[in-house]
C-alpha cells in the first residue's frame, strides 16, 4: 500500500512522551517508600520500570512505528495462538507460571516477569479488526458471522478471569464492544450480549462474595473502613487532601504505607495529593488529546482494518484510564486495573508505547 504521508504523527508521539514522562515523574515520588522498605533504597522502582518498561517500550513504538501495521493481520493466527498459550502457561507453576498475592497473571522467564493479558489484548482488537475486514459482507449473519468473534472475545475473557482479573477482563469486553459498535453491528445483538453480561455478572458476584462487598462498599465507602473499603477511603483521603495546588512533590503522606496499591492502581491518589488539582487536569487534558488525535488518525486511516486497529488502540488506552480515575475517585467500584503510562508494571508501559507505536504506523497512511 502506498504511504500517503511519508511522516509520522509528531504532535501524537509529543502527547505520548509527556504522558510517560510525567507518569514516570509521578511514579518516582509514589515508589520511594516501598522501594526503600522492600530492597534498601528509593531508585529501585522506578529505575526498573524506565529500563525495563520505558526503555525496552520506545524501541517497541520505534519499531511498530515503522512497520506496517498489516503484519498484524498478516501474522494474527500466530498472534492470537501465542496470546492463548500464554494466558494457559499463568496457571501451570512448573512451566514459568507465577502466582502473587493470590492471582496468576505472570509468566517467569529467568529474572523476568510478563503479563499475557496484556498481549491479549492486543490479540483481541487486531482479531476483531481483521474480522469486521474479511466479513463485512456477512457482519450481521449471528452463526457465520458475529459468533465465531464472540467465542474468541470470550475464550480470552474467560482465561483472564480465571487469574483472576475481573477488571482487565471487563477493559477488554468494553474495547470488544465498542469496535463491535463502530463495525456497525446490529443493535438486537447487543440486547442479547446486556442479557447474558448481566447473568454473568450475578454468578460472578455469587461465587466471589468479596465482589459483592466490594460493589457494597462502593455506595456506601464508610461501611467497612477498615476492611474492604480501606483503600478507597485512603484514596480519598489523599485526593481531599491535595487541594488545588498540593502538598508538593515527594511529599504524599498516604504513600507511607497508609495507601495500599499506591505505585499501582492507586497511583492517581498520590498525583492528587502531591500536585493537586490543577496539575491532575494537566494529566487529563493529556489523556484526553491522546484520545482526539488517535481517534483522528483511525478515522483517515485507508481501510476497515486500519481503521478499528486504530480506534481500539485508542479504546483501550483510554478507557482503562478513565476506569481507573473513576474507580480511585469513587465514580465506579475499584476493579484493580493500572493506570496507562503511570503505575508500576513494565509489561503493561512496553504493550502501551508497542500499541502507540502501530497507531503511528497507521497515521503515515492516512488520508489525510
Amino acid at each position: 500500500m502506498k504511504k500517503t504521508n511519508l511522516k509520522t504523527n509528531h504532535l501524537l508521539l509529543f502527547i505520548t512522551l509527556s504522558l510517560l514522562a510525567y507518569g514516570l515523574i509521578v511514579l518516582y515520588s509514589a515508589s520511594t517508600v516501598q522501594s526503600f522498605n522492600n530492597f534498601g533504597n528509593t531508585t529501585y522502582y522506578i529505575l526498573h520500570q524506565t529500563l525495563y518498561g520505558g526503555v525496552i517500550g520506545l524501541i517497541a513504538l520505534y519499531v511498530c512505528s515503522k512497520t506496517d501495521y498489516h503484519i498484524w493481520q498478516k501474522y494474527l493466527p500466530v498472534l492470537i495462538f501465542a496470546s492463548l498459550f500464554l494466558l494457559l502457561l499463568v496457571k501451570i507453576p512448573s512451566l514459568g507460571g507465577l502466582n502473587l498475592g493470590g492471582a496468576s497473571r505472570w509468566v517467569n522467564f529467568g529474572p523476568l516477569t510478563f503479563q499475557p493479558a496484556e498481549l491479549a489484548k492486543l490479540a483481541v482488537i487486531a482479531y476483531i479488526a481483521s474480522w469486521v475486514d474479511k466479513k463485512r459482507a456477512r457482519l450481521n449473519e449471528f452463526y457465520f458471522g458475529l459468533l465465531p468473534s464472540l467465542i474468541i472475545i470470550a475464550l480470552f475473557a474467560g482465561l483472564i478471569l480465571w487469574q483472576p482479573d475481573f477488571g482487565t477482563m471487563l477493559v477488554l469486553l468494553l474495547v470488544a464492544f465498542f469496535m463491535l459498535v463502530a463495525a456497525g453491528i446490529n443493535w438486537k445483538y447487543f440486547f442479547y450480549a446486556a442479557i447474558g453480561g448481566a447473568l454473568s455478572l450475578y454468578l460472578f458476584i455469587k461465587f466471589e462474595p468479596y465482589r459483592a462487598r466490594r460493589l457494597v462498599t462502593f455506595f456506601n465507602p464508610a461501611l467497612d473502613p477498615k476492611g474492604i473499603s480501606y483503600q478507597i477511603n485512603q484514596a480519598l483521603l489523599a485526593i481531599g487532601s491535595g487541594g488545588l495546588w498540593g502538598f508538593g512533590y515527594g511529599l504524599s503522606r498516604q504513600k507511607h504505607n497508609y495507601l495500599p496499591a499506591s505505585i499501582n492502581d492507586s497511583i492517581f491518589a498520590v498525583l492528587a495529593e502531591e500536585l493537586g488539582f490543577f496539575r491532575v487536569l494537566l494529566a487529563l487534558a493529556l489523556f484526553a488529546a491522546f484520545a482526539l488525535k488517535g481517534f483522528q488518525i483511525a478515522k483517515n486511516a485507508p481501510d476497515i482494518f486500519g481503521k478499528l486497529l486504530g480506534f481500539g488502540i485508542v479504546c483501550w488506552i483510554t478507557l482503562q484510564a478513565l476506569i481507573n480515575i473513576a474507580a480511585i475517585i469513587n465514580l465506579l467500584p475499584l476493579t484493580g486495573i493500572p493506570l496507562p503510562f503511570f503505575s508500576y508494571g513494565s509489561t503493561a508501559l512496553i504493550f502501551n508505547l508497542a500499541a502507540v507505536g502501530i497507531l503511528l504506523n497507521i497515521s503515515r497512511y492516512n488520508k489525510a
